[in-house]
This record gives structure tokens, C-alpha cells and sequence, in this order.
């Protein structure tokens, strides 16, 4: 019988909703590991919670990534869930004005990183006899985001990346799906908040009245519910959950 490793890897899982994915996992009973570029927030992490470890890894760089896996592997028999978190905002710019430098690098973090981890960890997964890849994409991807095309089109790659994971993976008892969060109650979402009101000279009320009025239930995301839901597609009881893009987003409706 193929043992259940019980442990997730999570990649910027050291702050924001990263955080509260390993928090939600640790508390669920998991050995967590988490990667991070920040090594302040790594450091703090190792000293706050004893069943949470971290690593410093930059996502974008395939030679660092595998370098990570090979030196956790030497460690443990591997992970039996993959939490492809990482990502950045790709700049806010038209068409036309949007440098290189940030769609490549918005390319680099928000697919590719996801793609090195997937390739590094696959291996180990057949070998077990299972696994659960879980790609945080966002719930913008169905409905677009004015002057973001560098974060959109990366985050729906993720989800072309999640599709093909769970069809090429399945016979192997590998599942993959994303999770596409909405308008998440952190600093990084309270922060797009206050730059499009001060891009369309409004109040932060105004602006959040503007955003939620295209939300059905009318209401921000906790991260925690990101994590919550991140348990339970890595659970038995999701055990025949694979390929599925899955919002937790109060139904976005449009995006202002």
C-alpha cells in the first residue's frame, strides 16, 4: 500500500495568502515546507512554528528550483502536495507602454515557476503512487483586468498549465487543479484597491463600493478560505477532484 507522505510544499508561502495556506495546512496536520525569495520572512517563520520550515528560492530560476527540490529530497521520501503560490503583479500599464523586462519576468514567476516545480516534483510523485499539484491562479482571469495584461495572460497559462498537468498526470493517481481567489482581504489586495483609487482620483471607499458592487455576495476573501479549500482538493475527500479551476470569489461578475 503506498504510505501517504502527509507533507505539502508551498512556494511564497511565507506571507500573504502563501501564509495562510501553510497555516491552514500545519493545523490540518501536515509537515509543511515553505519557499520564499524574502529571507527575512523565511527566518521569521522558522522561529515562530516548528512544524512549518522554510527555504529561500527564487521561483524564476530553474537551476535554484532544482537545487531546492534535490536538497529537500535528500532530506525526506518527498511531498505529496505541490502549492504552486508564487506570483507577481506584472505592472499597470497599456498595451503599448508595457516593458519587456516586466512581461518576462511576470512570464517567469507566474508560469514558469510553476512549471519548474511541477517538472522537478513529477518524478517523485509517480514514484509514490499519488499526488496533489494545487496553481493559484485568480478569479480576474474571467473577466480581465484593464491595463494588467502581463498578470492575466500569465494566470490563465496557469490554467491551460492545470489542465494538461491533470490529464498527462491522472494515470499516475496525480491530481491538479487552481484555485482562483477573488478580492483577497490582505495587504496586496488592499494595496490594488488604494492604487486604482488614486489612479481615478477616489476615495478608498468609493473604490471599494465600485469593486464589490460587480461581486455578488457583495464581500472580500479571507485568505484562509484560500487555504481552507487548498486542504480539502489535497484530501481524500477530493480524491477524484483533478483539472478543475475552482474560484473562491463570492461569484466576481466583472472587475471595475
Amino acid at each position: 500500500m503506498v504510505k501517504k507522505l502527509r507533507s505539502v510544499l508551498i512556494t511564497a508561502g511565507a506571507s500573504g495568502i502563501g501564509r495562510a495556506v501553510a497555516d491552514c495546512f500545519a493545523e490540518s496536520g501536515y509537515d509543511v515546507h515553505v519557499c520564499d525569495i524574502n529571507s527575512d520572512l523565511i527566518d521569521a517563520i522558522s522561529e515562530e512554528d516548528n512544524q512549518i520550515t522554510g527555504s529561500i528560492c527564487d521561483v524564476s530560476d530553474p537551476d535554484q528550483v532544482k537545487q531546492l527540490i534535490d536538497q529537500l529530497l535528500r532530506k525526506s521520501s518527498g511531498f505529496d502536495v505541490l502549492v504552486n503560490n508564487a506570483g507577481i503583479p506584472g505592472g499597470n500599464a497599456q498595451i503599448e507602454d508595457i516593458e519587456l523586462s516586466t512581461w518576462k519576468k511576470t512570464l517567469d514567476v507566474n508560469l514558469s515557476g510553476m512549471f519548474y516545480f511541477i517538472k522537478n516534483l513529477t518524478p517523485v510523485m509517480k514514484n509514490n503512487g499519488s499526488g496533489s499539484i494545487i496553481n493559484i491562479s485568480t478569479a480576474s482571469v474571467r473577466t480581465g483586468m484593464l491595463n494588467r495584461l502581463p498578470y492575466i495572460a500569465t494566470k490563465e497559462g496557469v490554467m491551460g498549465l492545470t489542465k494538461n498537468v491533470a490529464r498527462e498526470l491522472g494515470p499516475w493517481n496525480i491530481r491538479c487543479n487552481a484555485i482562483l481567489p477573488g478580492l483577497v482581504d490582505n495587504d496586496r489586495g488592499k494595496k490594488i484597491l488604494a492604487d486604482k483609487a488614486k489612479e481615478e482620483g477616489k476615495s478608498i471607499s468609493e473604490m471599494e463600493e465600485e469593486y464589490l458592487k460587480y461581486i455578488s455576495m457583495r464581500c472580500w476573501i479571507d485568505p484562509r478560505e484560500v487555504g481552507d479549500l487548498a486542504v480539502f482538493l489535497a484530501s481524500e475527500k477530493a480524491k477524484h477532484i483533478t483539472g478543475q479551476f475552482i474560484a473562491v470569489d463570492g461569484h466576481m461578475e466583472w472587475e471595475a
